[in-house]
């Protein structure tokens, strides 16, 4: 590397995590113009920094070529990946199993307004009028 380096820049040992997940083509492919790392760098400046991606500084690769691997990645899934083996990766090393074992399904009903007219429903479970039911899932906290 041969500019200064910025705090959002990926260490080694990150690299050596993630560099597997962002290699979707061989460092020598003839298309590639900058390294991966330099672009994975791009991202992260972009990403911590919440600036547009035309405002990277110019020591990085440029901001389109960034912005074209990073959907790449995207479209690809990587990401998704990354932070599941990550996941896996954390509750071995505390000594867990690596996939959770049980699950909470939870709802909850907003309330109906005069607005929402006839849209509104009931909800026999929770015994309330509502227009929308908003659904999440959360593991049990003793399993995690």
């Amino acid at each position: 590397m041969s500019r200064k380096p910025y705090p959002t820049d990926v260490s080694d040992e990150e690299w050596a995590f993630v560099a597997p997940y962002l290699t979707l083509m061989t460092e020598e492919a003839p298309q590639r113009e900058h390294s991966l790392r330099e672009v994975f760098n791009g991202l992260r400046y972009v990403a911590r920094s919440g600036g547009a991606w035309r405002l990277m500084p110019h020591d990085l690769p440029p901001w389109a070529a960034v912005y074209q691997q990073t959907m790449r990645w995207m479209k690809a899934g990587v990401f998704e990946a990354m932070v599941h083996d990550l996941r896996e990766l954390l509750r071995l090393l505390a000594g867990r199993k690596a996939q959770p074992n049980a699950v909470i399904l939870d709802s909850r009903t907003l309330q109906s307004t005069i607005e929402s007219g006839h849209r509104a429903g009931y909800d026999g479970g929770k015994r309330k009028k509502g227009s929308a039911k908003l659904h999440s899932d959360r593991v049990l906290r003793r399993f995690w």
